[in-house]
């Protein structure tokens, strides 16, 4: 029997980490990359062992960044808020709160990625100290350069060893993203094939345009919903996470304006506002962002033969609903004869159940002197067609409940 050799198995390492790469999409690590560089402080929630590391290291790399890791739970509140030392004459020089030395060599190199893991382990004291890192980028008296980007991670409380919820005022500022593993990406990459993820580049035509979206997105929201500008969570699990105030609506606005100027999916779009401002007030974001685009009513009425309407659903309906609402408010013979011919142009290109309630509303506007214009007829029949589906649906619905 051949004796264990550390070279015959140095060798058998080798031809383990011997492994290719191909490139693929993961909205994820896009949705990282953006924040890391709106340089927001990250924090990546996920179950234990799912490659939250792994993403981390991936990135440091593609960015050329250093990557220091300091685990959170195993250091004192002083590690991060600094040591006292003493001088030859502390009664009028005071007493220096002295840096650690993984903060020093962060300093020294100028630039880094500093990955705080294991987050939902560290107790209260540790999180009180670190607000001051996570913010001001201050350690002690050493302030962190410019170039110096934070993310963390951390296990829910289920998951962590001796976990801890969040205290607010932390989990406040961080952007909040959950992190899941793709099963085919796991099982292709243990057969030898990890995913290359190509990182989102700002436009840089774009940049004066993206700020102005971002501010007249955010800002038209919060007028319209005062109420959402802050909103202490009552639960206390999710006010250790991504929750509405000033704070995380800045930090929402810087990321609208950098997915944009990135030209990012709205899938990582919807990652980053939901993760920094909740869900609620994030999904409002969003489908305030989605009516931001839409044709204004009066332009479609000035020139409804030539009017272009959205191809989703939902934002053809809310033009459509639009338009009739502009001639309630102003009902005039012509106005009244163009939105018929939008709701054509309507039918012409989309499903007709979206034309029923529009097309209802604006009968119900016509004054006794008004003509019916020509083009009724076609939406009339489509109507009338879809009623009757509706009837049928309702009938079978009926005989089942039966």
């Amino acid at each position: 029997m051949i004796p264990l050799s550390l070279d015959i198995a140095a060798d058998l390492l080798a031809l383990l980490h011997d492994t290719a790469t191909e490139p693929r999409a993961d909205p994820q690590l896009e949705a990282l990359t953006l924040a890391v560089a709106a340089d927001l402080p990250v924090l990546l929630w996920g179950e234990p062992g799912i490659g939250k590391t792994a993403a981390l290291t991936q990135l440091a790399e593609a960015l050329e960044l250093p990557l220091t890791t300091v685990i959170a739970s195993v250091h004192e509140p002083s590690d991060f808020s600094g040591l006292p030392v003493v001088g030859d004459d502390p009664a009028t020089q005071g007493v220096p709160m002295a840096p650690p030395d993984w903060a020093v060599h962060l300093a020294r190199e100028g630039r880094g990625l500093l990955f705080l893991d294991e987050l939902s382990t560290a107790p209260p004291a540790v999180q009180a100290a670190l607000l001051r890192l996570v913010l001001e980028r201050r350690v002690g008296a050493l302030r962190l350069p410019p170039g110096v980007r934070i993310v963390a991670a951390a296990n829910p409380r289920s998951s962590a060893a001796d976990g801890w919820e969040l205290s607010p005022p932390l989990a406040n500022r961080f952007v909040h993203l959950q992190w899941a593993h793709d099963h085919e990406v796991v099982v292709r990459g243990l057969g030898g094939t990890w995913p290359r993820a190509s990182l989102p580049r700002l436009d840089p035509e774009r940049l004066a345009e993206a700020v102005a979206f971002a501010r007249r997105a955010v800002c038209g929201l919060l007028a319209v919903r005062p109420a959402l500008v802050h909103r202490l969570p009552q639960n206390e699990a999710r006010r250790g996470g991504a929750w509405p105030s000033p704070r995380s609506w800045d930090m929402a606005l810087r990321l609208v304006a950098f997915a944009t100027a990135a030209g990012t999916s709205r899938e990582v779009l919807s990652m980053l506002v939901r993760g920094t401002v909740g869900d609620g007030p994030g999904l409002e974001l969003l489908a305030a962002m989605d009516r931001m685009d839409l044709p204004d009513p009066e332009t479609l009425l000035a020139d409804p033969a030539g009017a272009e309407l959205p191809e989703r659903g939902d934002l053809r309906q809310a033009v459509l609903d639009g338009v009739v609402e502009a001639v309630r408010k102003r009902p005039e013979k012509p106005r009244w004869d163009a939105a018929w011919t939008v709701l054509g142009r309507a039918l012409e290109s989309g499903p007709p159940d979206l034309v029923v309630v529009p097309a209802s509303t604006l009968a119900a506007l016509r004054r006794p002197d008004w003509d019916v214009p020509a083009s009724i007829d076609r939406l009339a029949g489509a109507v009338s067609l879809s009623r009757q589906a509706d009837l049928a649906a309702a009938r079978v619905a009926a005989g089942r409940r039966g």
